[in-house]
Formats: structure tokens, C-alpha cells, sequence
């Protein structure tokens, strides 16, 4: 058992490294993302002008829409609001993986954005699904639509969604939560966009069921596009790798350091949309390398790979085996 509590001496001496890895980690929060400093005050503007922006369209829309009874724009009002609904959501959990970590949430609440994105991918999905159901009723029931009135106003949705996508545009390549929320926009704007064509075509020819036909088209390339969302969001809630990360590149760095023979148990997780956290064991018979071993082995996983929140647990081998058979009949 010597050789156990052996093990756990380095377990406190690292435990120390971590908190220190805390602290530059700080540091390269500032130093080494610029994107995290700027990325969420710039992104508050964005969601507060998106909202803003979506709930005057919504109300101008509904209203033009019971107006001249086009079941068109009260179709797109109803999912432009499940757009103000998906922002609320995104920016809810950008602004709760802000919050300090306390005991009991010890990495704060960013798995939050997590959450979000998932969310946000799930209410595409029903604001699909009621697109799809409303477009099959009106095939055998169309509505009149005054057609010019309906493209007007679906080209002003058009704008709208277009300068909210825009806006979420830089951020959506590293940050799902963000993504989500410019995929929701830039759906919209391709729906309105529907609605516009269907809006001068039923307007020259008068066939009504363009209306209903071009909604199921955009639906699907919408689905399609969802699809790739939830998949990502879901295998990060199930702390998959995160897919920016190639595993065996991390294992082979990580071998690579000088005294290590040995690595086990390497788990690579998603904390929130944007900050990967690494365990590791390291087996280095040669002794425990020390503090500065450890932190330039920090400092390498968060400028190779980006990750970084990283624990190294060193083990000497000497009672590796030992520690290893304890491990099996646990």
C-alpha cells in the first residue's frame, strides 16, 4: 500500500499544478484568444439587436398577415418568432457560462451553452416539422394571397435575417452555440426568400399551390442542415471528443514529451461550446519531472490543440502494475 500512497503524494503535488494551470489559464485567456475577450461583449450586441429586430418584423408580419389572410406570412411570422425564441436561448446560455465557478458548479455553468445549442437544434426541428404540417394543409386548401403584399413583406424578413445571420457569421466556426444561432437566421432568410419567389410567381400566374410546394422545399434543405447540428450537439452532451481535436494527434504529443514511456486513461471533453478539458496519466519511471514539466505540457496542449484546462497525473511505474491490478479488483 506504500506504493499507493506513493502515487498519491504526486497526486497532491499535481494537485497543486492545476490550480496553477488555473491561473494561466487565465492568463491565456486573455493572451491566447483574443476571440474569447472580444468574442462574447460583441456577441451581446448582436443578440440584442437580432431580438430586437425579429420582434418588430414578427408583429409587422402577423399583423399584415391577418390583414390580408395570407396563411404565408402568419406561417413565417410563427417561425421568425421561434427565432426570437433560439436567440433567447443562445444568448441565455452565452450569459450563463459567464457566471463565476462556485462548489458545487465547479466549472461555472458553461456546459450551458451546450444545452443551448442543443436546444436550439431541437426547435429548428419543430418549427420544421409545423412548416411541413401547415404547407400539406394549404395544397388542399390555398389560401388567397395577395402576392405582391406578401413579397413585400417577406423581403423586408429577407434583410432582417440576413443582417442577424450576418452578424453571428465570424462566430459560428468555433463556437456550436453561436452556429446554432446563425443557422436558425440563415434559415430564415432563405425561407423569406421562398416566400418572395412564391409571392411574384402566384402574383404572374395565379397558381396558388407554389405557395405551399416551395415552404416543403426549404424545409427539407433546412432539415438538412439541422441534422449536422443536433448530431454535434448531441455527441457533446455525450462528452465526445470535440471534432476540432484529433485524438490520436493529442495521445502522440503527449507520448512525445521527454521521460514519458506511458500514457493511460486520455479523456478529451467538451466543458461548453468553445473550451475542451483533458485528463491524462503519464507513466515516467524516470521520477516525477516537476512543476515546470508539467506546465510546459500545459502550455503545449493549449497552443497546439486549444486546449485549455489539462490535468496531468504523473505515475513513476515502479507501482504502475501494482496500481493497475488494485484498479481491476475495484
Amino acid at each position: 500500500m506504500g506504493g499507493h500512497h506513493h502515487g498519491h503524494s504526486h497526486g497532491h503535488d499535481h494537485a497543486g499544478a492545476p490550480s496553477q494551470a488555473g491561473h494561466s489559464h487565465g492568463g491565456g485567456h486573455s493572451h491566447g484568444g483574443h476571440s474569447h475577450s472580444h468574442a462574447p461583449a460583441s456577441f451581446d450586441r448582436a443578440f440584442a439587436i437580432g431580438i430586437g429586430l425579429n420582434i418588430v418584423f414578427v408583429t409587422v408580419e402577423a399583423v399584415v398577415g391577418l390583414r390580408i389572410d395570407s396563411v404565408a406570412l402568419l406561417a413565417d411570422a410563427g417561425h421568425n418568432l421561434s427565432d426570437v425564441l433560439g436567440l433567447v436561448v443562445a444568448w441565455g446560455g452565452t450569459m450563463l457560462a459567464r457566471t463565476a465557478p462556485t462548489k458545487r458548479f465547479t466549472y461555472g455553468l458553461k456546459g450551458s451553452t451546450i444545452l443551448a445549442a442543443l436546444t436550439n437544434a431541437l426547435l429548428l426541428l419543430v418549427a420544421l416539422g409545423a412548416i411541413v404540417l401547415e404547407a400539406s394543409q394549404r395544397f388542399s386548401d390555398p389560401a388567397p394571397t395577395a402576392g405582391l403584399t406578401v413579397s413585400l413583406v417577406a423581403g423586408i424578413g429577407i434583410a432582417v435575417n440576413a443582417v442577424t445571420a450576418w452578424m453571428f457569421a465570424r462566430g459560428r466556426k468555433g463556437d456550436v452555440n453561436i452556429r446554432g444561432a446563425y443557422l436558425h437566421m440563415a434559415a430564415d432568410a432563405i425561407v423569406s426568400a421562398g416566400v418572395v419567389i412564391a409571392g411574384l410567381v402566384i402574383w404572374r400566374t395565379g397558381l396558388t399551390w407554389i405557395d405551399p410546394a416551395v415552404s416543403i422545399v426549404i424545409a427539407v434543405l433546412i432539415f438538412w442542415q439541422t441534422w449536422g447540428l443536433l448530431r454535434e450537439t448531441v455527441e457533446m452532451a455525450l462528452s465526445a471528443v470535440p471534432r476540432g481535436i484529433a485524438f490520436d494527434d493529442v495521445d502522440a504529443a503527449l507520448c512525445g514529451l521527454p521521460g514519458v514511456t506511458e500514457i493511460h486513461d486520455l479523456h478529451i471533453w467538451p466543458m461548453s461550446t468553445t473550451e475542451p478539458v483533458l485528463t491524462a496519466h503519464l507513466v515516467m519511471p524516470g521520477g516525477h519531472p516537476g512543476d515546470q514539466f508539467l506546465s510546459k505540457a500545459r502550455t503545449m496542449l493549449h497552443d497546439t490543440f486549444g486546449i485549455g484546462h489539462a490535468t496531468l497525473q504523473v505515475e513513476t511505474g515502479s507501482d504502475h502494475d501494482c496500481s493497475m491490478a488494485d484498479a481491476r479488483t475495484v
